[in-house]
């Protein structure tokens, strides 16, 4: 669905004043000038044409790719600017308290014995309200650039136009889903949380195994037989207040090469945000989670068709901002942890306060 080009812009601040037909920004490359809008699951190949594309996936399935008209990509290339990020204007709510929570464990961990899953991932999204005249990207962009640097961090603001829906997602995310470069396939899936080392068990590294397998299975749906490989397993990885359990997994991509619809059609939603088997587990996420994820495990980052290279990252540590009536607005981030026979219902609930302590904290807790 092409964007027409229009003067109008969100009536509240677009990450920088002189980006007003959106933005994207990630390490090495930033974009401005929204022009076109497709679904990359139906529409890989308008993707494939040509062109810098950044890409913001929603768990439920929806995956869309805006091409950007002005692209730079240079090495420490500087985010859009935007004006001081003032936080929420309420204190966050939750989509499941912990009584909730620890019960949804519980019918997880029945499933696993009933043999109908062996690991879901079990999630919840925190909201505050956040008013439209607030709502610049850019500024919670720098702020988590400062307070929570991540490798796969970036931020993508396309203001609504018509016929389009328009994007405002700032991640900090550590886990890549895939990247794509010079014909292979790579993912890093996460397993495995810890305020520090000692604090992973034999659960965390059984579990990273798990998905670790399923991304396997994923990734040799488009690549050639025998080149799927694990080439780190369980490496320990240190972020900002935390510590993560990852696996690398790579692949050669089939000749002649899968269109990014193909790759898409084969991994999504990431193996590390839903379960095993996939299939059931995200039945069991559906009938246990009561609102959409959204953009949080879905995917953030770009394409790029002319390089024939993409890397997109798991929509974790990931903010969403949604415009609402009158000039009000709501701020979204989404927390979880998996669930498996071996699972602690209250160490579960603790793992996704974990989780969301410190970029809640970044955010501003409110009230003002």
């Amino acid at each position: 669905m092409p964007l027409e080009p229009s003067p109008r812009t969100l009536s509240g601040p677009v990450g920088g004043s002189r980006d007003t037909d959106g933005w994207a920004w990630f390490d090495g490359v930033r974009a401005r000038g929204a022009v076109e809008c497709v679904d990359l699951a139906t529409r890989g190949d308008r993707v494939a044409s040509g062109g810098w594309w950044a890409v913001v996936g929603d768990f439920e399935g929806r995956v869309r790719a805006w091409r950007f008209a002005e692209v730079d990509r240079a090495p420490g290339v500087d985010p859009p600017v935007g004006g001081p990020w003032h936080g929420p204007a309420s204190a966050w709510r939750t989509s499941i308290g912990e009584r909730a929570y620890r019960t949804a464990v519980e019918a997880v961990r029945g499933a696993v014995r009933e043999g109908d899953v062996y690991q879901v991932n079990l999630c919840r999204v925190l909201e505050a309200d956040l008013p439209e005249a607030d709502a610049d990207a850019a500024a919670l962009l720098a702020r988590l650039r400062a307070g929570n640097p991540a490798p796969y961090g970036g931020g993508v603001h396309v203001p609504a136009q018509q016929g389009d829906a328009g994007a405002w997602v700032v991640t900090a995310s550590p886990e890549l889903f895939w990247r794509v470069r010079d014909g292979w396939v790579e993912s890093g899936p996460i397993k495995g949380t810890a305020a520090e080392p000692a604090g992973l068990t034999a659960k965390d590294r059984a579990e990273n195994v798990m998905i670790a397998d399923m991304v396997r299975n994923d990734l040799q749906r488009v690549c050639d037989p025998g080149t799927v490989e694990v080439t780190r397993l369980l490496d320990l990885e240190q972020h900002p207040g935390l510590v993560h359990l990852v696996t690398t997994v790579r692949g050669r991509l089939r000749s002649p090469a899968p269109s990014w619809g193909d790759v898409l059609a084969a991994t999504y939603p990431p193996a590390s945000v839903s379960g095993a088997p996939k299939h059931a587990a995200l039945g069991l996420i559906r009938a246990l989670e009561p609102v959409p994820r959204g953009p949080y495990c879905g995917a953030v980052g770009w394409v790029d068709a002319d390089a024939g290279r993409a890397e997109l990252a798991v929509g974790i540590r990931t903010f969403w901002w949604e415009a609402g009536p009158a000039g009000r607005g709501t701020l979204r981030f989404g927390t979880g942890a998996g669930i498996t026979w071996g699972s602690d219902a209250r160490a579960e609930w603790a793992e996704t306060e974990l989780k969301a302590a410190r970029l809640i904290g970044l955010a501003g807790t409110g009230p003002r």
